[in-house]
């Protein structure tokens, strides 16, 4: 079965850190840009950081800049997203997305995970 798995959500308190991860099934991450998104309640789907087949970075989202890492582990077929300093206005339903480029629209992006909810709270 081909799909895109996120883990590695949960609770998290202002100022600390999670590691969320993409891990695809029936296929294999090396071929593919893997795009991290997310999803606060009531607002639309935002691009957040987004890695290419030679581990080139883009972090669309200016709010995680210099707090967010993302990184691919092809032994794996896993990409990461670091999270460091999480904030507040982290929180959000986060999903990762493959396709054959970086992009910050939804659309450039065919295979989507379910999401793995991020809440953060002290």
């Amino acid at each position: 079965q081909v799909q895109l798995v996120e883990s590695g959500g949960g609770l998290v308190q202002p100022g600390g850190s999670l590691r969320l991860s993409c891990a695809a099934s029936g296929f294999s991450l090396d071929y593919y840009a893997i795009g991290w998104f997310r999803q606060a309640p009531g607002k639309e789907r935002e691009a957040v950081s987004c890695i290419t087949t030679s581990d080139n970075t883009f972090d669309y989202a200016d709010s995680v800049k210099g707090r967010f890492t993302i990184s691919r582990e092809n032994a794996k077929n896993t990409v990461y997203l670091q999270m460091n300093s999480v904030k507040s206005e982290d929180k959000a339903t986060y999903y990762c997305a493959a396709g054959l480029t970086c992009s910050d629209q939804r659309d450039e992006y065919d295979r989507w995970g379910q999401g793995t909810q991020v809440t953060v709270s002290s």
